[in-house]
């Protein structure tokens, strides 16, 4: 197949995942006592947290990346009309969110890690996540219905439901398990947009299979 360079910049989708992964394992490593079973991943970049600055390190590519490579997969599925109308917004959808979360986390950081949310700067933090999660979920569901409603499609349409479930069972998780096991629920929605974010970097590198016949 003859990629251009926007089908190649879907591997950024990739290194975000990587960069992303590399950060949530290993920083705990500069923040004693951190109990990543109990807290939530965005007390290891908190602005008093012993690990920002290794988290910055490993997830330095994670935020550009992630944005690049669905901006790209928004304007690839614009310009050549992949599948429904419906599809295309979904994507559209999935890529404001990730500059939401990008530009809104970069601009209110947690100010304390493992603390009680009182502060203006934490308080617009939870606005922003606030934000993220129906955008989240407006996208996965349009690209879910499109996804089963047309067979070229579907295989993004299931990876779109894994997606979904995984949100969910974070969602849900955080309010029914024991406060010693929030941080294993929470970790299921924090994944579950980042690995799709993945998942649609590597449909892009392949054309979203219009090129192969897949």
């Amino acid at each position: 197949m003859n990629r251009k360079l926007i089908n190649w910049l879907g591997l950024t989708g990739v290194i975000a995942f990587i960069s992303y992964t590399l950060a949530v394992v290993i920083a705990p490593s500069a923040f004693p006592g951190y109990h990543w079973m109990e807290q939530a991943v965005s007390d290891l970049s908190a602005e008093s947290a012993p690990s920002r600055a290794l988290w910055n390190q490993l997830a330095a590519m994670y935020g550009v990346c992630s944005v690049v490579c669905a901006t790209c997969v928004s304007v690839y599925v614009s310009e050549n009309r992949v599948s429904t109308g419906l599809f295309r917004v979904g994507m559209h959808l999935f890529t404001i969110m990730n500059w939401v979360s990008y530009v809104g986390y970069a601009m209110f950081p947690l100010s304390d890690s493992g603390k009680e949310i009182a502060s203006f700067q934490e308080i617009m933090h939870m606005v922003v996540t606030i934000a993220v999660v129906p955008l989240s979920i407006a996208s996965l569901v349009c690209l879910i219905t499109a996804g089963f409603r047309e067979r070229g499609i579907r295989g993004i349409g299931i990876w779109a439901a894994v997606a979904l479930a995984m949100m969910m069972v974070g969602a849900v998780g955080q309010s029914v398990v024991p406060p010693q096991y929030f941080g294993i629920v929470e970790r299921f929605s924090v994944f579950a947009a980042v690995g799709f974010g993945a998942v649609c970097g590597i449909y892009l590198y392949r054309s979203f299979g219009l090129q192969t016949g897949r």
